[in-house]
């Protein structure tokens, strides 16, 4: 039966460290609860108690915040005003709604929207918008990064 509940760990977090970069899976939402089923499957002998599972967590909670927010700080350094920041998190809390192109283009289409709104010419908002895609980029391999070390501190925490 243990046998049972890792190879479903196993795959939970497999999915969840694909999802990291697929955006329409919770990837590190996936390793968190791959973790849980271990943990509740095995039991804490196993090493995964609760300070592990908070700690994940806690991971989990900086991966959603750095998705949500790496198209708008992308922008920002490109030399988004204040609106195209706004545009950025509208357009990327819109775009989950919308599956993979929605991930991917309500950030961009948010911070471009928001710019000509704002008054700037197309060029300067081309370019805050180009910075939407470079940051939401370096939010995907963030998220990836993220996904590895939740992997790796659970490893550590079952085989210490």
């Amino acid at each position: 039966m243990d046998l049972i509940w890792w190879i479903l760990a196993f795959f939970l977090m497999l999915a969840g460290l694909i999802g990291t970069v697929v955006p329409l899976l919770p990837g590190t939402v996936l390793i968190l609860a791959g973790a849980v089923i271990h943990r509740l499957g095995l039991g804490p002998e196993t090493g995964v108690g609760w300070g592990t599972l908070t700690i994940l967590l806690f991971w989990v909670v900086l991966a959603q915040a750095l998705d949500l927010l790496s198209g708008t700080m992308g922008a920002k350094y490109f030399g988004a005003t204040r609106w195209g920041a706004i545009g950025g998190i509208l357009g990327a809390v819109v775009g989950l709604f919308f599956g993979l192109p929605g991930i991917f283009l309500g950030p961009v289409a948010g911070v471009l929207i928001g710019e000509l709104l704002g008054g700037k010419g197309i060029l300067p908002a081309g370019k805050s918008t180009w910075g939407s895609v470079i940051g939401t980029t370096a939010g995907i391999l963030g998220k990836l990064a993220i996904g590895a070390i939740m992997i790796g501190w659970f490893l550590v925490a079952v085989w210490t």
